[in-house]
């Protein structure tokens, strides 16, 4: 950068990005010591504003080193400089911060704590040590307790806490890694924790995360108050107390998360690559889908018939003192009955939870912004996010282009919303599941302070083409008071998704699979085969319309959902034959817990009929291409799942049947037909079902139908996007959709696309589930909006 040639010059600096309450402003401070420089630094509403006067080769390396050097949890996306005259400053120092109208900045995540604030929390001879609060410039909680921003302590829930001297001293020495820390505290003038009962009594004692080590010790379910809300925690190792738990949830199968104190212990459990480690051990320390050991003394009920644990390391230092006291492995899991959101108050707390936690571990640190943990995956090297929540929002993905002010509700299932302006585009953390009023207040609490944070204010308003959605319902509301509002078909706002999560803008053959989308024709969608942009989209492909009796109420009985799709494909004779063949397959003795509810059991004869009934009648009987009920429909009659818990459970356990061959030197393939007819390419699957019950005759296991199937369908995926790049000329191709959080679908998927020349796009920065939908309906509307105008 070149400074004008002057014995004393200033430099009018302005920098944006995550840059405010990550210890930047010390870090000027420090940099300008160095450098003799004189002049000033504020956070502003829009950035941090700097004024440095000195000679020209001092300024020319502070500018270097200002970007060469900058802290760990900062990131500069601008820089603005210009020159002036010098004004004759004396000092540098650091200037209280200026709100400005209309201006906004970006926040930082909640950040796991730093390797020095450990050292200190476990250090007996430092004065914060066992302290539970402990943070400074590089760690702590930031989006949970901001009201408004500039980011300052008066603006967050630790303005009650007024520092001691100490804690004062630290925080106004800019040569001090707590300088300007918001949160920062000690035990003498900061936030505390106790223990209560399930009564809400206080029970007497000393240490209060001590004694609740020595109840997880003893079998006890705690609630435990932290950043973002509260978790729910038992001994892992303890079978009976985590059947006691799910009972208490009503979380009767869905995997558990676990937390353990650190790298050396994840290696007892999980086999963990490079990057795996990398990602458990970083600033967010995500929940990590990993590798689950045979060894492990993990209980199999925490996830049953998993081959992935979800495995994550403390990441504030009340998890580190607890996990450390208590000597295993600790289940850390949402503090909420099954499809509700995480409590984050204390009375919240005693009246949600009383009836699941015995012992509730409380602190008086308010929490803002509720916050999930967000959960992970690496596949071929990457991040893949699958619940984007603490260490990631509100941190924005960067558009390749400048976004109106707008804003999208997201989906029904794993909600999240999603506000643009200028190139950011702001999601959510995951919001949950939009099946209640709780979840929905929660929604749009969100949506105000997102609003007021980044300074939004939405003319229009982006939603999902189902009507009935909780999340249009919000959107349509918005439209009576006479803001614009566009609504955007699912699966084309799955692939959006991809594009932008990719930074491409120019046309893809997209294959969107998932459960359930309301079509542009009014069938669910599901298994798509589309060429599309942010404009519009063109559906070329598809799986066959079958039937759904039932509607949404069947995706919990994939029984019917086999019997309905054997019925329409193959008739009375061959569904009489599933029936029969089903009792005789061969069930795989190392899953823990096999589903041995079975096919036969669960088809009555009256059922049956009710089903035929249905279909015939067209009653409640929707018609549906969903990939996602294939997988259900295959897995009932070999026995993997005929009824679930949790959303797409049938599909996952038939995943994981899978892992118990050798899927890698396996590519036998299951029949089937691509059919065209009127430009769109139908895939056909009688001879898929076909197939399937010969392999039953032949009692062949779940592992080797499993296998075959999911060859089957990566082979599929492979033809129909060579046939679409014939018809087009595209070779790039975007996967969106919960299916392919099948792992081992995916990896198939990709290999095949690779080999033959595709350039392969996935999620990386959102999930390909429908917690990324937000960002694609967004994406989508800017663009409708931009050519309407």
């Amino acid at each position: 950068m070149n400074v004008p040639n002057s014995t004393l010059v200033l430099a009018r600096i302005s920098i944006r990005g995550v840059v405010q309450g990550v210890g930047f402003r010390p870090f000027v401070y420090s940099l300008a010591f160095r450098y003799n420089l004189k002049g000033w630094i504020l956070n502003s509403s829009e950035a941090v504003k700097i004024e440095v006067e000195g000679s020209r080769s001092a300024i020319e390396l502070f500018l270097q080193a200002l970007q060469s050097e900058t802290p760990p949890l900062a990131h500069i996306e601008n820089i603005s400089i210009s020159h002036h005259k010098p004004v004759g400053y004396l000092i540098f120092e650091i200037r209280h911060s200026v709100a400005e109208e209309g201006k906004y900045q970006l926040i930082s995540p909640d950040i796991a704590t730093c390797q020095k604030c450990l050292t200190e929390l476990l250090n007996i001879q430092d004065r914060r040590y066992r302290y539970p609060f402990i943070n400074c410039t590089n760690c702590g909680p930031r989006f949970t307790i901001i009201d408004e921003i500039p980011y300052d302590r008066a603006r967050t829930t630790m303005r009650q806490f007024r520092m001691c001297p100490q804690c004062q001293s630290e925080y106004d020495n800019p040569l001090d890694r707590r300088f300007h820390a918001q949160p920062n505290a000690c035990s003498n003038c900061g936030p505390s924790v106790e223990l209560v009962n399930a009564n809400g009594d206080i029970v007497s004692c000393s240490d209060p995360i001590l004694q609740t080590s020595q109840l997880l010790k003893r079998g006890k379910i705690i609630a435990v108050k932290g950043l973002g809300g509260f978790l729910l925690a038992c001994n892992a190792n303890n079978a009976s107390v985590v059947a006691a738990l799910r009972q208490r949830k009503h979380r009767p199968s869905k995997p558990l998360a676990v937390m353990v104190k650190d790298m050396y212990d994840a290696r007892e459990h999980c086999i963990i690559s490079e990057v795996e480690e990398k990602l458990l051990c970083s600033s967010q320390s995500p929940i990590v889908l990993i590798k689950w050991k045979e060894s492990s003394s993990i209980a199999k009920e925490v996830a049953p018939r998993q081959k992935y644990l979800g495995i994550m390391l403390p990441y504030s230092p009340l998890h580190h003192l607890l996990v450390r006291d208590t000597g295993f492995p600790i289940v850390m899991t949402s503090g909420n009955l099954s499809e509700e959101p995480i409590a984050k108050d204390n009375d919240e707390a005693l009246r949600r939870l009383s009836g699941i936690a015995d012992y509730f571990l409380l602190h008086n640190r308010d929490i803002y912004s509720r916050y999930d943990d967000s959960v992970a995956i690496i596949e071929r090297e990457t991040i893949q996010l699958v619940r984007r929540a603490r260490g990631y929002a509100p941190s924005p993905i960067h558009l390749g282009f400048q976004a109106k002010q707008l804003l999208a509700c997201g989906a029904e299932l794993k909600n999240t919303f999603c506000l643009t302006r200028d190139n950011y585009a702001f999601i959510s953390q995951h919001i949950g599941d939009m099946e209640n009023v709780e979840t929905l207040e929660h929604f749009t609490t969100t949506i105000s302070l997102y609003k007021r944070l980044f300074n939004i204010h939405t003319k229009i308003v982006a939603h999902d083409l189902h009507p009935d959605y909780l999340s249009s319902s919000y959107a349509k509301e918005l439209g009576a008071l006479g803001i614009n509002t566009i609504g955007v078909q699912h699966h084309h706002a799955h692939i959006a998704s991809c594009m932008a999560d990719n930074k491409i803008v120019s046309p893809v053959i997209g294959v969107v699979l998932d459960g359930t989308g309301l079509g542009a024709d009014g069938h669910i969608w599901g298994g798509e085969f589309m060429v599309a942009d942010y404009n519009s989209f063109n559906r070329i492909g598809h799986l066959e319309y079958l039937p759904l009796p039932g509607g949404d109420t069947a995706t919990r009985k994939p029984y019917r959902i086999a019997i309905a799709y054997l019925l329409k494909l193959l008739g009375e004779g061959a569904l009489e034959t599933a029936i029969m063949l089903s009792q005789n397959i061969e069930y795989q003795n190392n899953i823990d817990s096999p589903a041995k509810e079975g096919f036969a059991p669960l088809t009555s004869k009256i059922e049956i009929d009710i089903i035929r009934r249905q279909m015939e009648g067209k009653l409640n009987s929707p018609l549906t291409s969903s990939m996602g009920r294939l997988f259900d429909a295959v897995s009932a009659p070999i026995g993997v799942r005929g009824t679930i818990d949790y959303e797409g459970q049938a599909a996952i356990e038939l995943e994981m049947s899978a892992y118990d061959g050798k899927y890698n030197n396996n590519d036998e393939c299951y029949p089937y037909e691509i059919l065209e007819d009127s430009n769109m390419f139908i895939i056909k699957l009688s001879k898929l079902f076909s197939t399937i019950l010969e392999d039953m005759r032949q009692k062949y296991s779940q592992t080797t139908i499993s296998i075959r199937f999911h060859n089957t369908i990566a082979r599929i995926i492979g033809e129909m996007c060579e046939l679409i790049a014939r018809r087009t000329g595209i070779r790039q191709v975007a996967l969106s959709g919960g299916v392919f959080q099948n792992r081992l679908l995916l990896q198939k998927t990709i290999n095949l696309l690779e080999r033959d020349n595709f350039k392969v796009l996935t999620h990386r920065q959102v999930p390909c589930n429908d917690g990324g939908i937000s960002l694609g309906q967004v994406v989508i509307a800017n663009f409708i909006n931009c050519n309407k105008a």
